[in-house]
């Protein structure tokens, strides 16, 4: 007895020992500060050279390169031969083939001839680079939101970042290219020597500007006047945003003249006689929409509770004694003890079950407006082909207009239907209802009777 007596006794001191050195280890990993390897400055964009101070957040960041779904995200790789001109020997599926009705509202845009599923930051620069969309040319202004280009624009501005960014506007794609050398990285979001968050983009600035003016709040200065919790969303906003190309210059320009909602973006394009094409079917003026995830995000219940974007796609993890913001930025929906359970405290499958009946919701909202704005495309068509005259389709074709851009915005933003699901029902629901009233004003202006 009293030598079991002993061994129990040494091996509790042994681990109460051996616990406390863990967690002096810990609370010393978690005082430890950065070693500086490389001095840091705003003309080093290579997020490698960045990693020699902060190897956590740069292995993660290298994980964007990892292709994971969910059920109605992420991306799912897929072999390509490589040629001489698209390299490539991964790819993901085309959401044409997928999503057939994208087509028939596209005709004659760009996006009719290629659309994939979007894959992480890393593939950024290079899907958009190889984008059979390139065929047809498009302007340096759509470099923006897939490169690291705040050197790039210093440098074109001569140390100015408001003239750099209208240099870039003026240029081809193919000349913007030749400027940048990464996708998005470390240098866009961070300030070099403090690490602070930061926005680099001259049209978020000018667009959130607008926002606050709204809100009493003039000569807003983001970088100087938001939170920290607020720019960890608005660095997600500089690129995740609906934008458009105004005037001969094609410059970079949010539609927030009005707030932040889908029928402000629309006021806006009417306001100001925009039209990205003419629909080649139907000869409607058309309105293509981006990826809207800052606006629909400010309209749903994460927001108005202060849960920022990072919160969610870059939730914070412990790496050793440290906390760090986990920098792979992927859905939540692939970290959830991490992203959600910090706040929700339900089980993953629950959760994950919950996140997923949204979606589907979505998804069966999302064809139903796709169809019925197929339906008023094709009876446009078939009226036209009639002999009704241009200007009795006029009043259709501008439904047509409205009804797309409402389903495209809705169809464009990457959370399906997660990050505002009652707004997005909403605009859904109302992108059906403008579809059908043009094929009402078809049939009462096809038949005088009715009128």
């Amino acid at each position: 007895m009293l030598l079991l007596t002993a061994l129990v006794s040494g091996l509790t001191c042994f681990l109460v020992a051996a616990l406390l050195m863990n967690i002096f280890e810990r609370k010393q990993e978690g005082n430890q500060k950065v070693v500086r390897v490389v001095d840091l400055d705003d003309t080093i964009t290579n997020p490698a050279v960045w990693g020699e101070n902060y190897p956590q957040q740069y292995e993660d960041y290298l994980k964007t390169t990892d292709m994971k779904q969910t059920m109605y995200g992420g991306s799912e790789a897929l072999p390509q031969i490589p040629t001489e001109r698209d390299p490539r020997n991964v790819v993901t599926k085309s959401k044409l083939e997928t999503i057939p009705q994208l087509k028939r509202m596209w005709a004659g845009y760009a996006f009719a001839t290629d659309f994939r599923e979007e894959r992480g930051h890393a593939y950024m620069l290079t899907d958009q680079i190889h984008t059979k969309r390139q065929d047809v040319g498009q302007p340096g202004t759509c470099i923006h939101c897939h490169a690291s280009t705040y050197t790039a624009m210093k440098k074109l501005g001569d140390g100015d970042l408001e003239s750099g960014f209208h240099a870039l506007n003026k240029m081809t794609y193919d000349e913007a290219k030749m400027h940048v050398n990464s996708p998005v990285a470390c240098i866009d979001c961070h300030d070099p020597e403090t690490m602070a968050l930061r926005v680099t983009r001259p049209a978020f600035m000018e667009g959130i500007a607008k926002i606050k003016a709204m809100e009493g709040i003039e000569d807003y200065e983001v970088n100087t006047m938001a939170t920290r919790q607020e720019m960890r969303s608005y660095v997600c906003g500089q690129c995740h945003v609906e934008y458009y190309f105004r005037g001969d210059e094609k410059t970079l320009t949010y539609p927030w003249t009005k707030g932040l909602t889908v029928d402000d973006a629309y006021a806006h394009y009417e306001e100001a006689g925009f039209k990205d094409w003419t629909h080649a079917e139907t000869g409607a003026p058309m309105l293509k929409a981006q990826h809207p995830e800052f606006e629909l995000w400010s309209q749903g219940t994460h927001s108005r509770r202060g849960v920022s974007c990072a919160d969610c796609h870059m939730p914070y993890k412990r790496v050793g004694g440290k906390k760090v913001s986990d920098h792979q930025v992927r859905s939540p929906l692939l970290s959830i003890n991490n992203a959600c359970q910090t706040c929700h405290r339900i089980p993953e499958e629950e959760l994950l079950e919950w996140t997923q009946s949204i979606q589907t919701k979505h998804r069966h909202l999302v064809d139903l407006a796709l169809d019925s704005l197929v339906d008023l495309i094709d009876d446009l068509k078939a009226a036209q082909e009639s002999g009704l005259q241009n200007e009795r389709l006029e009043s259709a074709r501008q439904f047509q207009r409205k009804a797309s851009f409402y389903v495209d915005y809705v169809e464009a933003e990457n959370s399906s239907g997660f990050h505002a699901s009652q707004e997005t029902a909403r605009i859904l629901a109302e992108s059906i209802n403008f579809s059908r009233l043009g094929q009402l004003e078809l049939v009462n202006k096809a038949n005088p009777e009715a009128e």
